[in-house]
């Protein structure tokens, strides 16, 4: 394993000494759970922001963080392009034939050295293709955009809908009614005041209406509610004093136009906007979603990214706390969104979330060229800073004296910051965080996704192929029954008055392309209660299903049935006007017939609807009723990241003395050699001198020695001896140095086996869970309605009997 494939550590890069202005061997490593403190990067154009921004998302990925990323500028989408072959093919599609051209190289060829760039740029960082791919492995990279179907779009503006956890925290609810509403004003361009706009505090109220009784709203319910409200007084003032419904009438005007114009559509279709989808993927791998906003407008960008906030705010607010860090939020060029003085709808919330996503275990990392495009609450509540070549003197006085307040910044000396900054190099920042003793600069690494510039419209395409897939709200294929003509009729056919009947509408079937013709469907409302001793269960799951009769009528097709995503009480009583109705086949048409059914249905559904749980094996756990197998990995991925951060804890507290007592051995064995060293020069000089001396004597005296000579060969003899015994003390204080080396380096393999233990004990995503099935007693089992239910029908099946739209 790499000396950078910490578990919980990002490989960021590698120290950089400005002193010699070289890169040193010495690693740059930090901590994953640091950033619940959130961090900020600051640099000038072409200072490598981007770069180090991309650098931390990957190694996110790779320590299985999901990250949810807003890209202003269209760079972040990069992190697609990822080769582990790195192969010249791989890079062609991705080559700008202009600059190919400019270097007077055709694609190919630019395509071949831009791979050997990338090779040679990740052999010098020590990755290797196979780090490639474990970043492929390890999260499901996706690029969104919103407001364009170029991507994938989301959806924003179907209905305004919050999660029922939320009624119960009034502080929450305020919130965010406020953002929704700030949010939507600011996108019919209107300038509002929470505390004096009317048109902000009556689409409060109607939210804070519809909210509390647990209902969703869409925009055209919205109109409606505008021209309509459901209250009838504003604080003291009668509703028609507060704001004449001719002056409303213009606000629901405004609100339809915005309905009626030509892109509305598609901030309504794609996937919903949903955090706990844009974290995770339905089996519970963790995401990297870009959402890309370059082609919007300020305004959309401004209302997309407050909803995007709220939403976060929103979910942060339903988990358990965590000192580990559970996601990350990246935002790219951040200038505007975060101003010192003006305040946009989205500032309250990312402020909100610098204050209090720690405890929860989201981190934010923001990035801008200017620290002046930051509000100094926000700088203050920012642990981490990464600061990389600036532009004016302002600028780093601005960063100092943010340093100065966030906590733990006096051990920056401002002379440091000052020549650091002045001297800084691309690619290199000067990292000073709050969980550190001491600054560093450090030169980051080579990214291992492609750089491939601003992604185009037609390469955001390429690399979302099945986008207009995505948003196509098909229906489910059914067999084709036997063909016969629709035999229909303008009116709901006459049945017996004991026999309810319900009207299913087209929204509530989801299906744009349906035809107004209602075929009858058997409609069971029931309740199912599970109970369990072990695992514990004591859940309970309301249903509301249509079974459809066969194309004889004779018979219900069990295995077609479709639950509907509504109430009974979302049901209409009353037939759509304009329909026109199929027969009601004969074994629909009694109620002594369906109340048969009652039995039948009750071990029908004891059989489908089955409880399914999973249990963890390494966390000896089960999942929760209604939990999915993706959201309980999810739970087991954030619980073992809890263990882990621990037990790593517990290791280095551990492994840290034994290391810090080899420490000291090893510098006073360096110091016994350096000492013995020195003795064992002077001795040589010592005795060379002497015999020296001694040679000369006997060479230039009497022919034959006197007796002092022989004297000073003698002396001579016995400093050699001597020579060769401090030598031998050399050797022996070298391998005395070599054996605490040795033990070192065993050490560090030690702890290395055991970090590397703890990443396969706690990887959620490989570990096998157990199923289990649990029926529900035929008991605990109540058929609360069994009635008919009218289906709109497919315009391209209009037959008897067939699939419901």
């Amino acid at each position: 394993m790499e000396d950078f494939e910490k578990l919980g550590a990002f490989y960021l890069g590698r120290r950089y000494d400005l002193e010699t202005d070289e890169l040193t061997d010495e690693l740059t490593l930090y901590d994953s759970k640091d950033l619940t403190t959130h961090g900020v990067i600051i640099g000038m154009t072409g200072s490598g922001k981007t770069g180090l921004g991309i650098g931390l998302i990957e190694e996110a990925a790779l320590d299985r963080v999901p990250v949810i990323a807003v890209d202003p500028k269209g760079d972040l989408g990069n992190l697609l392009l990822t080769f582990p072959n790195l192969a010249p093919e791989d890079f062609e599609p991705w080559i700008d034939p202009a600059v190919a051209l400019e270097s007077g190289k055709t694609p190919a060829e630019q395509a071949a050295a831009t791979a050997q760039l990338w090779r040679d740029g990740l052999g010098k960082w020590d990755q290797t293709p196979a780090r490639i791919e474990r970043l492929r492995a390890a999260a499901a990279v996706r690029i969104l955009t919103p407001g364009s179907t170029v991507g994938t779009p989301v959806s924003v503006l179907k209905t305004f809908a919050i999660d029922p956890a939320l009624k119960s925290d009034g502080d929450a609810l305020r919130e965010r009614i406020q953002s929704t509403v700030q949010s939507l004003l600011t996108l019919l361009d209107i300038d509002a005041d929470p505390l004096t706009s009317r048109e902000h505090i009556l689409l409060s109220n109607i939210l804070d209406d519809c909210w509390s009784r647990g209902a969703s709203l869409s925009l055209p319910e919205l109109i409606a509610a505008v021209q309509n409200p459901p209250v009838t007084r504003v604080g003291v003032l009668e509703l028609e004093t507060f704001y004449p419904s001719a002056e409303r009438f213009e606000l629901a005007m405004r609100i339809n136009n915005l309905l009626a114009a030509p892109g509305f559509a598609v901030w309504t279709q794609g996937v919903p906007l949903n955090i706990a989808d844009l974290l995770y993927t339905e089996s519970g791998q963790p995401r990297v979603t870009i959402l890309s906003i370059a082609h919007l407008g300020d305004a959309e960008r401004m209302f997309f990214v407050t909803a995007l906030l709220a939403e976060l705010v929103s979910w942060m607010r339903l988990q358990s706390g965590t000192g580990s860090l559970r996601a990350l939020f990246y935002m790219d060029e951040v200038f505007g969104y975060l101003p010192p003085v003006s305040n946009p709808p989205c500032k309250p919330l990312m402020l909100t979330l610098l204050k209090q996503a720690r405890a929860y275990g989201l981190g934010l990392v923001l990035a801008t060229q200017n620290p002046v495009d930051l509000d100094y609450k926000a700088l203050s509540n920012i642990g981490t800073w990464m600061i990389g070549r600036l532009q004016t003197r302002r600028d780093i006085d601005r960063i100092r004296s943010g340093l100065e307040a966030a906590a733990g910044a006096g051990n920056l000396e401002g002379r440091m910051l000052d020549a650091a900054l002045a001297g800084m190099r691309k690619r290199c920042f000067l990292l000073h965080n709050v969980h550190d003793t001491r600054p560093e600069i450090f030169h980051t690494r080579w990214v291992m996704s492609y750089l491939a510039g601003p992604l185009t419209a037609d390469a955001i395409r390429r690399l979302t192929p099945q986008a207009s897939d995505a948003v196509r709200e098909s229906l489910p294929d059914i067999p084709e029954q036997e063909t016969r003509a629709v035999s229909t009729q303008e009116q709901a056919p006459l049945l017996d008055p004991s026999i309810r009947q319900f009207f299913v509408s087209l929204e509530t079937a989801g299906a744009p392309d349906a035809s107004e013709i209602y075929a009858p469907w058997l409609l069971v409302a029931a309740n199912i209660r599970y109970s369990r001793v072990r695992p514990p269960v004591e859940s309970e799951r309301r249903l509301l299903l249509v079974v459809p009769p066969a194309s004889d009528g004779k018979a219900l097709v069990w295995e077609r049935a479709a639950e509907l995503a509504a109430t009974l009480e979302d049901l209409s009583v009353q037939p759509p006007e304009g329909a026109q109705f199929t027969a009601v086949p004969a074994m629909l048409s009694k109620s002594k017939q369906l109340e048969a059914l009652g039995n039948r249905i009750r071990r029908w559904l004891r059989e489908r609807y089955a409880l399914t749980m999973f249990r963890s094996a390494t966390h000896k756990c089960y999942s929760d009723a209604g939990e999915s197998e993706g959201e309980f990995r999810v739970r087991l991925q954030e619980l073992g990241n809890q263990q882990r951060d621990s037990k790593i804890a517990v290791l280095r507290k551990r492994y840290e003395s034994r290391l810090t007592r080899l420490t000291g051995r090893l510098e006073r064995a360096n110091r016994r050699v350096e000492k013995e060293g020195d003795q064992a020069r002077a001795h040589r000089l010592d005795t060379a001198v002497t015999f020296g001396t001694a040679i000369l004597g006997a060479l230039l005296g009497r022919k034959t020695v006197s007796a002092t000579s022989a004297n000073r060969v003698g002396s001579a003899i016995r400093k050699a001896g001597r020579s060769r015994e401090q030598s031998a003390d050399v050797d022996r204080a070298r391998a005395a140095a070599a054996a605490v080396q040795e033990e070192i380096d065993t050490l560090s393999a030690e702890f290395d086996e055991e970090i590397a233990q703890l990443d396969d004990a706690y990887d959620a995503t490989a570990e096998t869970l157990r199923r289990l099935q649990i029926a529900a007693k035929l008991s605990d089992i109540e058929v609360a309605v069994i009635a008919i239910a009218w289906v709109p029908m497919r315009r391209s099946e209009a037959r008897a009997s067939d699939s419901p739209a």
